[in-house]
C-alpha cells in the first residue's frame, strides 16, 4: 500500500534548515522503528514549511499498531518530540494531530 501524508514546519527559515540536517542521517533506532512496522520505503518532500510524506508499507503495516509500538518506544518519543520543535499541525487538524492521511484525487 502506499499512503501519503502531509504535515507543516513551522515557518522559520533556520528551524526548516535544522529538520533537514535531521533528516539527512536518520538514527538507527528510529529508522528500526519505521521498518520494522511494515514501513518498506519513506520519502519526504517540501514545499516551502509544508511537508508531503509517502509511504510504501506491505501487509503486516498498520497505524494502529505503529502508533502503539511509538507510544511504548523511548527512542521514538524522544525523536518524536524532538521533531515536534520543528512541525506545526496543519490548520485543519485536531487538537494534537500530526501527520494527516491524504486523500488520493487522481492516479494514471
Amino acid at each position: 500500500m502506499r499512503y501519503c501524508l502531509a504535515l507543516d514546519l513551522k515557518d522559520d527559515p533556520a528551524l526548516i534548515a535544522e529538520y533537514e540536517q535531521y533528516h539527512k542521517k536518520l538514527q538507527p533506532a528510529i529508522e528500526a522503528s519505521i521498518r520494522d512496522y511494515g514501513i518498506t520505503e519513506m520519502e519526504i518532500y517540501r514545499i516551502g514549511n509544508r511537508l508531503f510524506m509517502i509511504m510504501e508499507t506491505d501487509e503486516t503495516f498498520s497505524f494502529d499498531v505503529k502508533a502503539a509500538a511509538d507510544a511504548a518506544n523511548p527512542k521514538v518519543q524522544e525523536w518524536e518530540n524532538l521533531m515536534w520543535g520543528y512541525q506545526q499541525s496543519l490548520p485543519m487538524a485536531k487538537p494534537g494531530e500530526k501527520w494527516m492521511l491524504m486523500k488520493e484525487i487522481f492516479k494514471m
